[in-house]
């Protein structure tokens, strides 16, 4: 079993974003189940982990980045962003990074 953890900087106003809204689904075939839903801290991270004793498979992590920018009434392209992953659970700790704008990201495996 393995864990995961984020952390979100919004690089548009150079800070780490605080507030966001985040989702994790366990995906299976067509079916996506909620496994949890969190906020991101002062620190742009979540303070426990987003999943513990995940077991091996697909998950999507959704980043509610519109409801975030909306806050600073700033528009931006993207609502959600889901990023879908293979989770490998001989592996103790998964990192799954965002860096975010209000017309960009980047995401990829943290350490």
């Amino acid at each position: 079993m393995t864990r995961l953890t984020t952390h979100v900087l919004d690089i548009a106003r150079g800070v780490p974003a605080e507030g966001l809204t985040l989702r994790l689904y366990a995906i299976d075939g067509e079916t996506r189940r909620l496994v949890s839903e969190q906020q991101t801290n002062a620190d742009g991270r979540t303070t426990e982990p987003i999943g513990v004793q995940l077991s091996s498979g697909t998950y999507e992590l959704v980043f509610a980045a519109g409801p975030y920018f909306a806050g600073f009434a700033t528009p931006t392209l993207y609502n959600d962003i889901p990023v879908r992953f293979a989770l490998d659970a001989k592996r103790e700790h998964h990192h799954i990074p965002l860096l975010l704008s209000p017309w960009g990201y980047s995401t990829y495996r943290g350490s």
